[in-house]
């Protein structure tokens, strides 16, 4: 156990020494790979293999999300939590990249005097199809914040 919290601090700090000069899929990757490797040591029962393959997976998962999503994808994402009923899809397409997206809120709900909602993010892209569940809050200036 020891050992694998001296790896996701170094996995940490590696990240966001990087984070300044990280593109979009290297910060994907980097936030996939914490989020597994934590993923796969909570739910494995052994504590080490578990956040081996799940941050392999996490980080495969986040690169792959991170290099296809831009600016305006992250505008429909939040324009879906701000707008959409829960459970109903908001889709569309990236003209650039010519992925296409759909993201799926779920019902609002307080958390430590903030509104939170989970969402599904769908993503085809290079004929993949690739699913993360998440989780938002509105920040005082409006505007939605992924947090996982």
């Amino acid at each position: 156990m020891k050992k694998l919290i001296v790896s996701l601090v170094i996995t940490t700090f590696l990240v966001g020494s990087l984070a300044a000069c990280a593109d979009k899929a290297q910060t994907g990757a980097g936030v996939g790979t914490l989020a597994g490797a934590t993923i796969g040591a909570l739910t494995s029962k052994n504590k080490g293999l578990g956040a081996v393959i799940g941050a392999g997976i996490g980080g495969l998962i986040g690169y792959a999300i991170g290099n296809e999503m831009d600016k305006n994808d992250k505008a429909q994402i939040g324009k879906a939590l701000e707008e959409q009923p829960s459970g109903k899809p908001l889709a569309w397409k990236n003209p650039d990249t010519g992925a296409s997206y759909e993201a799926t809120p779920g019902t609002p709900y307080m958390q430590q005097d903030k509104i939170y909602r989970d969402v599904t993010i769908k993503a085809y892209a290079d004929g993949q199809e690739r699913d993360v569940k998440a989780k938002a809050y509105r920040s005082p200036d409006g505007t939605w914040v992924l947090v996982q």
